[in-house]
């Protein structure tokens, strides 16, 4: 008896499936590129915040050094003026809307000065708490 084999059925072809499976790589690999974009403006941020923390701390180095080199915290007043200008002034080291304060405290004959810089960086957001950099030193 002759064998005849019955032809099997065809699948239907797949079409289109391998453009879907670009389309996905496709967002799979945007998504992870926004992720790295937001990460770098991210890492901008902390290093701009970093550097003006830093700028801080070397303009109230600035005023204690003074007051060190004159062995008195009650320096002449064109003296803080002249460094309060230098605070608020970014062109020339200082820190964007930045302001600055010394005070001047005795108590049992110690003097006691306290410096405090605060600013507030142009690209924060107006109901941002401004940053407030503080040092207390006593000059004998």
């Amino acid at each position: 008896m002759p064998v005849t084999s019955t032809p099997s059925p065809r699948r239907p072809a797949a079409r289109g499936f391998t453009l879907i499976e670009v389309l996905v790589s496709i967002l799979v690999f945007s998504l992870g590129i926004l992720g790295a974009v937001g990460m770098q403006a991210r890492v901008l941020q902390g290093a701009a915040q970093t550097g003006d923390r830093t700028r801080a701390s070397l303009l109230a180095n600035e005023i204690v050094s003074q007051m060190w080199a004159q062995q008195n915290v009650n320096l002449p007043p064109r003296n803080i003026t002249a460094w309060n200008t230098l605070v608020g002034t970014p062109s020339m080291g200082g820190l964007p809307n930045g302001t600055g304060t010394v005070g001047v405290a005795t108590a049992g004959g110690v003097a006691t000065a306290t410096v405090k810089i605060t600013w507030k960086p142009t690209s924060a957001a107006p109901t941002a708490a401004p940053s407030v950099y503080t040092t207390t030193v006593v000059v004998p």
